[in-house]
């Protein structure tokens, strides 16, 4: 019996040893859809939704910073059919284009985000905001354009197993080629390249699985 309880003590001590384990790396999906703000579409984010796909990689610098790449791949859709705004010469304007979205984030996590000691306050769910640069590549109705882009967003991270998280994001991304839909300036009045009027978002869930122990300091005397 005392045996028994032995082992059962040890077997507790390794798994709680292994749930304080921290990690340095996440990979995984990403999976959402997309809203678009536009000259095809100037009123509702999300009128014409559509579906966007692709992967994160997130270096987690500690409980409350991390920094994080994306990579997505996105359709966006919009027509001005029912805008309150009018063209000229009453036209429509509707387009179907693809994105490849890439991205470099930080993330600011507003609780100590993780599983641990009691006294270091770990929590397993910790809202967080984001910003960064990115790129994208757009291709509609036989027309290509790059562009930069600012994305900015709020998100939830939810510690679902010890090497697993789940997340939702919503980030709005400005871009500055004003060609993302195919069109630019439709009224004819010219613009400057930080006045362009494309916009487009992602709210996208992920599931992510944490690898690369971090590093545990400790003390010692020589």
């Amino acid at each position: 019996m005392k045996r028994f309880l032995s082992i059962m003590l040890l077997a507790l001590l390794v798994t709680l040893g292994a749930t304080a384990q921290q990690y340095m790396y996440e990979v995984g999906p990403a999976l959402g859809m997309t809203g678009y703000l536009g000259e095809a579409n100037n009123g509702m984010l999300f009128k014409h939704p559509s579906v966007t796909a692709g992967g994160i990689f997130r270096y987690n610098l500690n409980s409350r910073w991390a920094f994080k790449t994306n990579l997505n791949y996105a359709n966006l859709r919009g027509h001005s059919m029912y805008d309150e705004s009018w063209y000229p010469d009453g036209a429509n304007y509707i387009f179907s284009s693809h994105l490849i979205d890439l991205g470099v984030t930080a993330e600011f996590n507003f609780l100590n985000f993780g599983r641990g000691p009691a006294y270091k306050k770990y929590k397993p769910i910790s809202p967080y905001m984001v910003a960064g640069v990115g790129v994208v590549f757009a291709f509609a109705d036989g027309k290509h354009s790059d562009s930069l882009t600012i994305p900015i967003g709020i998100g939830v991270k939810y510690k679902f197993k010890d090497k697993i998280n789940l997340g939702f994001e919503f980030t709005m991304r400005k871009e500055f080629s004003d060609r993302i839909d195919g069109y630019s300036d439709l009224f004819d009045i010219p613009h400057s390249f930080a006045k362009n009027t494309d916009w487009y978002s992602f709210a996208m869930f992920t599931a992510s699985f944490e690898f690369g122990k971090r590093c545990i300091k400790c003390n010692y005397i020589e």
